[in-house]
């Protein structure tokens, strides 16, 4: 495992699984738990955690079958996911937290937020998805060319290959980071090793399939349109990530009561490795002050 100064590590027997977690920071203030996203686990967020580890106590969550959780051979539908963060939050006895979640972490962070609520007191979501999506006839081709890549991760046998192919994976990494140079020696280093462990590489492919073939077509037919998110919500996004534009969420405005949108310039899709200084200032000012109400993004 990589060592990052500070840092504790913790094990956690949580809905029939070992999950990991990272520690790091004051154990008296305000906890904020990260939630990583595909292809990564715990230390896509060290540059970040070091910057926080002042006002807070900082967590970052191995999701199940990711980094040194375990890999069960169920568990990986999105709302199964949101139940084992609220399983950690009971574990470590913490009421509510800050929650941060990146790529499926924001997804997983949103139905946190929908199905338990109370457990969360302001949420980040960094260049993700949410689970009000739409099917406009403009946005068609490029939504379903979203789910042709997807349905190759998420297919048998071939998704588990393809996770656990550092070279496919680290071409796509390198094509949506928009500082290469820094995210993919990473990616080669710590994280792709992980799914040289075949149930890691097959989990993976279960966050894709369960995706792809029960959630979103129950979202996009509407099974969270009567649902709302009322946590105050901070949306950062990486202006230089190819994949999540956004014309793709800008949406979250007619979902959500209380949300603000803020684009960061030079940043690809891994904001949190690419301008960790950046992120961590929106994130001091509106998890310790609130930075006052959001405006509603036009």
């Amino acid at each position: 495992m990589p060592a990052l100064e500070g840092v504790e590590h913790r094990y956690l027997d949580v809905r029939g699984a070992r999950l990991h977690v990272a520690e790091l920071g004051d154990p008296g203030g305000s906890p904020v738990l990260l939630l990583h996203g595909w292809p990564q686990h715990w230390w896509s967020w060290r540059s970040l955690m070091p910057l926080l580890a002042d006002r807070h106590r900082v967590l970052a969550l191995d999701l199940r079958g990711f980094g040194w959780s375990e890999a069960t051979p169920r568990g990986y539908r999105k709302a199964q996911l949101a139940d084992d963060v609220a399983g950690v939050l009971d574990a470590l006895q913490i009421d509510r937290v800050n929650l941060v979640g990146h790529d499926w972490g924001g997804v997983v962070g949103f139905l946190v937020c929908l199905d338990h609520t109370a457990r969360v007191e302001r949420f980040v979501p960094m260049n993700t998805g949410h689970v009000w999506p739409t099917l406009g006839l403009k946005g068609v081709p490029k939504q379903l060319g979203a789910i042709a890549y997807q349905g190759v991760l998420a297919s048998p046998g071939i998704g588990r290959r393809v996770n656990a192919s550092p070279r496919v994976v680290g071409k796509v990494v390198g094509a949506i980071s928009a500082q290469t140079d820094s995210v993919l020696p990473q990616y080669q280093e710590h994280f792709a090793p992980r799914f040289s462990d075949k149930a890691r590489a097959q989990a993976a492919a279960q966050v894709y399939r369960t995706f792809v073939l029960y959630e979103y077509p129950k979202w996009v037919r509407g099974l969270y349109r009567d649902r709302r998110l009322t946590t105050p919500t901070l949306w950062l996004h990486g202006l230089g990530d190819p994949f999540f534009k956004p014309g793709m969420f800008k949406d979250i405005v007619d979902h959500a009561d209380d949300v603000r949108i803020e684009y960061l310039e030079g940043c690809g899709h891994f904001p949190a490795e690419e301008c960790p200084q950046m992120v961590a200032k929106h994130l001091r000012a509106f998890l310790t002050y609130g930075g006052g109400r959001p405006a509603r993004h036009e």
